[in-house]
């Protein structure tokens, strides 16, 4: 008998860690989440003050409140074309972040659950358009929407939104593993249809990941601006981040800075509370695959 068999504790690997080492992590943490951190305090500080002193005092602290008189403000600026972007924005991004949930779903599913010729080459394919940037295929499809006349047209802000590499990724890895190639075939013998298998099955059993894939579209979608600038010329069609960046072009001159400080507080309003309604499916879904 070995001194493995006889103390099996020797065969678990050491997890003990000194107090310095976990407080170098512990502050590495604490750091890191004041460098992110820092940009929103500033600006919930700065668009809490009275209109006129978002830029004087201490930026770090409040200086009186006028926060609602600021909103009210805001709200009377070019008869309040700021609510019609964030309107703009939440459209794209919900209906655009929705339809790429969807297609992700459906996509990683089948890359997951079916046999065909070429599936790991798809696959494969799908790994190298996650390493290309998305800035790179806005010119192609400006001169694309241009010449079938979708410019100053929703679709041109809808319809490449709904393509997520990452998402297809994610939605593969968490099917292969949540979903049971049992559970398919007791399906399948049945009489149930693959879609029906897919939509009473599988897409239950891959929620967390697609709530993971909705919220990352969704973010992503909400901070694009350099396709809507080019496709969407009409303020009333621009979302609120390219609506944002043409005040703060403006210099002061068009619309006073404080409005674009206050805005742009409001406009990250809807993403902290999307991520603090879903984030016990969203934690889930990052662990996807971290587990075999």
């Amino acid at each position: 008998m070995t001194a493995a068999t006889r103390n099996p504790t020797a065969l678990r690997p050491r997890r003990d860690t000194t107090a310095a080492s976990r407080g170098a992590v512990l502050a590495l943490l604490l750091l890191s989440t004041a460098y992110f951190l820092f940009p929103l305090w500033w600006l919930v500080v700065s668009a809490s003050k009275p209109y006129g002193r978002q830029f004087s005092g201490s930026g770090l602290w409040f200086d009186g409140f006028g926060l609602f008189d600021n909103i009210a403000r805001l709200t009377a600026q070019n008869d309040g074309i700021f609510w019609r972007w964030m309107l703009n924005s939440i459209l794209y991004c919900g209906v655009g972040a929705a339809a790429a949930t969807l297609v992700s779903a459906m996509t990683g599913y089948l890359l997951a659950k079916y046999e065909f010729r070429g599936r790991k080459a798809l696959f494969g394919l799908v790994l190298a358009a996650v390493l290309v940037p998305k800035i790179l295929f806005t010119l192609p499809l400006y001169l694309m929407f241009s010449g079938i006349g979708l410019i100053d047209n929703p679709l041109a802000v809808l319809l490449p939104s709904i393509v997520s590499p990452f998402g297809v990724y994610l939605a593969r890895i968490f099917a292969s593993q949540s979903v049971p190639d049992e559970v398919i075939e007791a399906g399948r013998l049945d009489g149930a249809s693959e879609f029906r298998i897919f939509r009473t099955v599988g897409l239950p059993m891959m929620v967390p990941a697609l709530v993971t894939i909705f919220l990352f579209q969704f973010v992503e979608i909400w901070n694009n601006y350099l396709l809507p600038a080019m496709v969407l010329s009409d303020d009333r069609l621009q979302p609120v981040t390219v609506g944002l960046v043409g005040w703060n072009a403006s210099h002061g001159v068009a619309v006073p800075a404080p409005l674009v400080v206050i805005g742009s507080l409001i406009s990250v309003v809807p993403l902290i509370i999307a991520f603090v309604a879903l984030q016990r499916f969203w934690r889930a879904g990052m662990t996807a695959g971290a587990v075999k």
